[in-house]
């Protein structure tokens, strides 16, 4: 298996780590090579490279039944395009494991003709291509006809996630890369709408990106004084984070299905998301959260003042998106699906 370094930040990395820590890799054999970790570029460059090596060697020297790439958009995407080559040169069946919201845009609009060729020719020639959602399968069998298109869900541990009720009244969480995909810009906006009816508002902020840029927009929005701005933060200062807060707020323009969702819907959190990628698979609205349109501020204002105002709509909703979780994105639900393709694999019934 082929990625991301676990110990670095987003949801590739904290995807692997879960179904590692379930004892996925224990099961199946699994030996997990790095690709890419955080860092300088020059860093990033190294371990690139280093990666790319170990795996094209492990390829043809160990000769593995299966190689399976964790794969994002752009520069992600060719280096696991190139090894899962080698890898089926070499005789593994190959699995692409689609991450990442912007997708849909890097295959059709950002890529050119050659680009868009090597694509779907990955993509058809994989033994298996995994999507995170029913409509991210769809496209991708649109986009690549020849594709054997599988669903396999983003899975949170739900025994590791208590269900918390330590909730801070007003007090609301964020966390993702502070950049305007993300939606934080205009998260910042309906937080100044509402924060003359809510003096106990708060907003915190967990992950990187410009901070100092947030920073400023935020006291030019008058609410400087009600920002914790958290950076990024680990595993045990996340579930503190959760714990604490009234209402889990990730109002991205584009998504596959993040993890910090699935965790904050673990542990019984009122979630308010936007309408995109696979969140709507994941969230009903008014069932187990509230979905709102994209680049709204009206409607993300109105959706957050709905849930800061009615304590037994928040405890209702969290109690739904756990059941949900629990049902459909455990790790042993998700762990299980893995094992099934990797056995299909190995017997041929995949080709």
């Amino acid at each position: 298996m082929i990625g991301t370094a676990l110990s670095g930040k987003g949801g590739i990395a904290a995807v692997v780590s879960v179904l590692d820590q379930d004892g996925l890799f224990a099961r199946e054999g699994v030996r997990y090579l790095a690709t890419h970790a955080d860092g300088t570029r020059a860093a990033k460059a190294r371990v690139a490279l280093a990666g790319f090596w170990r795996t094209a060697l492990a390829c043809l020297t160990e000769r593995p039944a299966v190689v399976h790439a964790h794969s994002a958009s752009h520069a992600s995407f060719f280096r696991k395009s190139l090894l899962l080559l080698i890898a089926r040169r070499c005789g593994a069946r190959t699995v692409f494991h689609l991450h990442g919201g912007g997708f849909r845009d890097f295959a059709t609009r950002e890529s050119g003709a050659l680009a868009r060729w090597w694509i779907r020719h990955t993509l058809e020639a994989s033994s298996v291509v995994i999507a995170l959602s029913a409509g991210w399968a769809a496209f991708l069998a649109g986009f690549a006809p020849r594709a054997t298109v599988r669903v396999v869900p983003n899975a949170v541990d739900v025994a590791r996630l208590a269900s918390a009720s330590a909730e801070e009244a007003g007090r609301v969480l964020f966390l993702g890369r502070a950049e305007p995909a993300k939606g934080v810009y205009e998260l910042l906006a309906a937080v100044a709408a509402l924060a003359p009816r809510f003096p106990a508002l708060r907003l915190a902020l967990g992950g990187d990106g410009d901070l100092a840029l947030l920073r400023t927009r935020a006291a030019q929005l008058g609410i400087a004084e009600r920002l914790d701005i958290l950076g990024w933060i680990g595993p045990q200062d996340k579930a503190d984070q959760l714990a604490r807060a009234a209402v889990f707020c990730l109002p991205s323009h584009a998504e596959g299905l993040p993890m910090a969702l699935l965790e904050a819907m673990a542990v019984g959190k009122a979630v308010l998301v936007s309408d995109v990628g696979a969140i709507p698979e994941a969230v009903t609205d008014g069932d187990n959260g509230l979905l709102v349109a994209p680049r709204d501020v009206a409607a993300l204002a109105a959706a957050l003042e709905r849930l800061l105002s009615d304590h037994a709509l928040r405890r209702r909703l969290g109690a739904h998106a756990r059941q949900t979780v629990a049902e459909r994105f455990s790790t042993a639900v998700v762990g299980a699906t893995l094992s099934g393709v990797y056995r299909e694999l190995c017997q041929g019934d995949l080709r």
